[in-house]
């Protein structure tokens, strides 16, 4: 029997070259903003052969670099048969056309917020998160267009009898318009989306559990942290945005009060504002939280930058004001010193290993406690026939007297902030009672 020789069906990684500016200004170390972007463009299927940098006060307006270091990146490109030249920074349309006209085709120039949407198409899996991803391309992509999306533009452009664009419109223009009317209908479609979400989470404030959301810069084990208290099976690669769409699971704090835990997409320095605006809707989960979880990898040297970037998305998105709970987790990999110097730095924070579980005794007692921190005392007289409100005060109180009278349930009980202001404007207790005090972290 004649043997035949297997043909690869694995497609070929493209190769990359990096390009990064060191700016005299300070920021980020460009070697470890570099080693960063590496990591993108692996999780983004492609292999990176080389890296190259550069000082600079400001962008050159033409080319972004300088023109002795694009021929550098010329000569790297062809040396090495690169398939894509990847910039940390952004660039302007013009620059990246000027750059494409100096390496030639076919290579790709691409920056660092083409590569993180790329790889957001690449992980969203819910139809919302499809749609944000698609409204952030296009508004990326738009002053962009030179032409290059005639395919969507099927009907006749040429002018004359029978075309619907007028006579002598461009191609560009035609295709400008098309992406500025999908730009509006997946506008519409979010919103229909916000406000369906938006139900729900008025539906939750007034019945559900105490609600957390986990925050952090990407790849700093979220998703493992969720599992790991919940026992779910929420996917945790070590990837960056491996996990884009929200994941909601319940749990119950010892005493049984009820709880969720929200994972949400993993932040990133020099996150493209496009997509952290595209993401509001599923970001609200985090804005509209009773505590946000920032965690963060305290293995990584970097773990303070990260911080300081999260804490400026939650500022974007309208959640600086909720209370937030640092948890440096992966700290089985960090040795005793490196501990002592966390605890001098962040004595408020909880240290934690959601891979082996250490520290589960402290985190679990740090949300009890921040559970209870803004819990108001109330007596109040709950009729038979409101079962609702009975259950929302079981799940989301403590109970120090439960007594069946002839008019209704009478309870002393410690509740949420929240949950004590409903049952006020409900009329159930008086403005002399202690439910009635205000929170200062009350949305």
């Amino acid at each position: 029997m004649p043997r035949f020789p297997l043909v690869p069906t694995t497609p070929t990684p493209e190769r990359a070259v990096l390009v990064g500016v060191e700016w005299r200004d300070g920021g980020w170390p460009v070697d470890h903003s570099l080693d960063e972007l590496e990591r993108l463009v692996s999780t983004a299927g492609a292999v990176t052969v080389a890296r190259l940098t550069q000082r600079l006060e400001r962008p050159n307006p033409r080319t972004f670099i300088g023109s002795g270091k694009v021929e550098e990146v010329c000569g790297f490109v062809k040396r090495l048969d690169a398939d894509v030249v990847v910039f940390d920074d952004d660039l302007t349309p013009s620059q990246q056309a000027n750059l494409e006209v100096a390496v030639g085709e076919p290579v790709k120039i691409i920056d660092r917020t083409a590569l993180i949407l790329d790889i957001f198409g690449l992980h969203a899996r819910t139809r919302e998160g499809r749609l944000q991803v698609q409204l952030a391309q296009l508004q990326y992509l738009l002053p962009r267009l030179r032409g290059m999306w005639s395919h969507l533009a099927k009907e006749q452009t040429r002018g004359g009898i029978g075309s619907r664009f007028g006579q002598g419109e461009s191609q560009l223009e035609v295709d400008r318009r098309l992406i500025r009317r999908r730009i509006s209908t997946l506008r519409h479609e979010l919103a229909t989306i916000e406000r369906r979400r938006g139900v729900q989470s008025k539906e939750r404030i007034s019945s559900s559990a105490y609600r957390i959301a986990l925050a952090g810069y990407t790849n700093a084990g979220k998703s493992t942290l969720l599992n790991r208290l919940t026992g779910s099976d929420v996917l945790a690669e070590d990837k960056l945005f491996a996990t884009l769409d929200p994941t909601t699971r319940g749990w119950r704090l010892p005493g049984g009060r009820a709880v969720t835990i929200t994972d949400t997409v993993g932040f990133i320095q020099k996150l493209p504002h496009g997509l952290v605006d595209a993401f509001k809707s599923t970001l609200s989960e985090v804005r509209e939280a009773d505590l946000i979880l920032n965690v963060v990898d305290a293995s990584d040297e970097e773990f303070r930058r990260h911080i300081n970037a999260v804490d400026a998305v939650l500022e974007e998105i309208g959640a600086g004001e909720v209370p937030c709970l640092l948890i440096l987790n992966k700290i089985d990999r960090v040795d005793d010193i490196g501990r002592r110097d966390l605890w001098r730095l962040y004595p408020d924070a909880v240290q934690f290993s959601a891979s082996t579980g250490e520290g589960m005794d402290h985190l679990v007692a740090a949300l009890t406690r921040e559970a209870a921190s803004n819990d108001r005392l109330i007596d109040i007289t709950v009729p038979y026939r409101d079962a609702r409100l009975l259950k929302t005060i079981h799940d989301q109180g403590t109970i120090l007297v439960e007594e069946y009278e002839e008019s209704g349930v009478h309870l002393v009980t410690k509740v949420p902030v929240r949950i004590a202001r409903r049952l006020k404007r409900l009329g159930l207790f008086g403005d002399d009672d202690s439910g009635t005090e205000p929170a200062a972290n009350e949305g």
